[in-house]
């Protein structure tokens, strides 16, 4: 990404360092020893800028109210969960290690005493059951995934001989909090990797993929980014990403905080297996670095130096140079918008702007000798796919001036029907052509290497249901799916790995295919909308339809889902999230700019899409 695109990103974009406010978690709201089932509620959204801390147990505070206070002190800003402690015994405090998980109710966790008589003042322990509805997880790899169903623990308080005071001595692993609390306490970043076995980027650069976790928004959380991006990709991802760092790779044991210096230049001090890189493989280090921690500053880190364990420089990077090394999600600003016209045709409009005056594109698919239902176009905009009109081939062709008609097809389905055809292709990063058969015989998803040549048959040992679209990310790692079945389609994201053949040619898997939004029975449209985020069409059961942003991991991203459109059918965004999205509707093709409305386009057109 260039200087420029990291300061027009960052502008977008709330930092997450907070700020000097401080608010305090009272914990000794009263809670009756006896009784019926109550929540612990969730703490009030607070402002961006105000950090929350925790109240200490209250000298001889009561079993409830320290159970209580010890949810409370969950949910606060302490680094290191220090005020919780105070309210655990010694050695529950030492077996406790809240970094392992975080447990996400849809509401505050539920805490009622295990017996039904009233608590007595001579009881010397007491048991609280701590229930809720489940909403996701985080790992000891801050990795997240969505869970439904309900959760049960204990909270096991004892009354210590010597101070005569109520603690907890035994407790759940990890944290537990309720939805809106950890909407406030977390934040999703995207760590990045290079993409192993996948085709070389534009200019022989290497492929980046985003790997998004949550850390604490308010809490060191530069430091927390640079750890675990130091231990390796998470484990979904790992099988088709590697990181430069040597394995062992850690900061320094002197290090216990990182922070940008006043040059947005950030300094690493990493221990001795990193003692030994050479300067290329250092270099691709920093640009790790620097991908990963350009927006979670409110001005960004621009520039990293990466040093040895005598102290030494190994090496610094700044964003130009980390463009040379790397593709990244918004290095390439795309030219134009794409979209089928009224004679259907592939045409195009200049991206970002407000012109409505569209032309067709150079050669054979634009020049309306072969009518045309759907499209896509590679990502360097050199070369284009296009779907005929009634599904059933599919044409590649070059974009530059004066290029040839198309050629015969590189691809036919045999379905019976229009719709039990050809899916809109998409291309990766490498130059590689995705495309689904719907055909029932013969129901696949294919790839052509470069857009030609023989399809390769991918492998897709968990899809369960038929593939209805396919978008494939830049990195060529990741690939989005509408999958149908039982008359319910869901957005599926897998990953995909290739294996190399002696006759030079590629084995395809698709594997590890996971819902991210299983909280809705139709998705009929959806495209990547950044490095792991996607927006998507679809409706609840018994719902109306309606368009939101997700993560890959299935998280819900930070702002506001973009404005109602009524009969949406088609959706195009850019992984260049400063570009507006594109629809097809009952209004034709129409733009949402960043701050605005959906402004009409053109109504004779269908089928957006942008580069990929």
């Amino acid at each position: 990404m260039g200087a420029e695109g990291g300061r027009r990103r960052r502008a977008a974009r709330t930092g997450v360092f907070a700020g000097c406010g401080a608010v305090l978690l009272a914990g000794c709201a009263s809670m009756p020893d006896s009784g019926d089932l109550r929540g612990v509620e969730s703490t009030p959204r607070q402002d961006a800028q105000v950090r929350v801390f925790a109240m200490p147990p209250r000298e001889n505070a009561g079993p409830a109210e320290i159970v209580q206070g010890f949810l409370e002190a969950l949910t606060s800003d302490d680094p290191g969960y220090e005020t919780a402690r105070e309210y655990l015994t010694a050695g529950a405090s030492r077996g406790w290690h809240p970094d392992r998980s975080t447990t996400v109710l849809s509401d505050g966790p539920n805490t009622v005493p295990e017996h039904s008589s009233r608590i007595r003042e001579a009881d010397e322990d007491y048991t609280y059951a701590l229930t809720g509805s489940r909403f996701a997880v985080v790992d000891a790899q801050h990795a997240y995934t969505p869970q439904s169903g309900t959760y049960s623990s204990t909270v096991h308080l004892t009354l210590d001989k010597k101070t005569n005071q109520w603690r907890i001595d035994s407790l759940p692993p990890g944290v537990v909090m309720g939805r809106s609390d950890f909407q406030r306490n977390y934040v999703s970043v995207n760590k990045y990797y290079y993409a192993s076995n996948v085709p070389a980027a534009e200019g022989g650069r290497l492929s980046t993929v985003a790997d998004p976790v949550y850390v604490r928004s308010k809490v060191d959380a530069v430091t927390s980014m640079v750890r675990t991006l130091l231990t390796g990709p998470t484990r979904w991802l790992d099988p088709a990403a590697t990181s430069s760092f040597p394995p062992g790779t850690a900061l320094r044991k002197d290090v216990t905080s990182l922070s940008p210096d006043d040059q947005n230049k950030l300094t690493v001090p990493l221990n001795g297996k990193a003692d030994r890189v050479g300067r290329t493989q250092c270099s691709r280090m920093a640009a790790q670095l620097l991908f990963t921690l350009q927006d979670l500053t409110p001005t960004g880190v621009s520039e990293v130096e990466l040093e040895g364990s005598d102290g030494r420089k190994l090496c610094e990077l700044d964003e130009n140079r980390a463009e040379i090394i790397a593709s990244h999600g918004t290095a390439k600003r795309p030219e134009y918008e794409y979209f089928i016209d009224g004679r259907q045709r592939l045409v195009r409009l200049p991206s970002g702007s407000s012109s409505h005056e569209f032309e067709p594109v150079p050669g054979g698919l634009g020049d309306g000798e072969r009518a045309l239902r759907a499209a896509a176009v590679s990502r360097d905009e050199d070369k284009a796919a296009g779907v005929s009109a009634d599904g059933r081939y599919l044409y590649t062709g070059s974009l530059e001036p004066g290029a040839p008609p198309l050629g015969s097809a590189v691809l036919a389905s045999q379905g019976l029907s229009e719709d039990d055809r050809l899916t809109t292709p998409s291309w990766d990063g490498g130059g590689d052509l995705w495309v689904a058969d719907r055909d029932p015989r013969n129901s696949r998803l294919v790839v052509l290497e470069k857009g030609s040549g023989q399809p390769v048959v991918v492998s897709t040992p968990g899809l369960d249901g038929r593939v209805e679209a396919v978008r494939v990310a830049a990195d060529g790692v990741r690939i989005a799916l509408i999958v149908e079945k039982d008359g319910k389609t869901s957005l599926q994201i897998g990953r995909v790995e290739r294996e190399h053949g002696g006759d030079g040619r590629s084995a395809v898997s698709l594997l590890k295919l996971h819902s991210v939004t299983p909280q809705l029975e139709e998705v009929t449209a959806m495209s990547w909308a950044g490095d792991s985020r996607l927006v998507v069409v679809g409706r609840e059961s018994g719902g109306v339809q309606q368009m939101r942003y997700v993560q890959v991991d299935g998280s819900e991203p930070a702002g506001n889902a973009p404005p109602s459109l009524t009969g949406v059918k088609q959706i195009a965004a850019s992984e260049d999230e400063r570009l507006p999205l594109v629809a097809y509707s009952e209004d034709g093709i129409v733009r949402l700019s960043a701050g605005a409305q959906w402004q009409k386009v053109v109504k004779a057109g269908t089928a957006p899409v942008y580069p990929g």
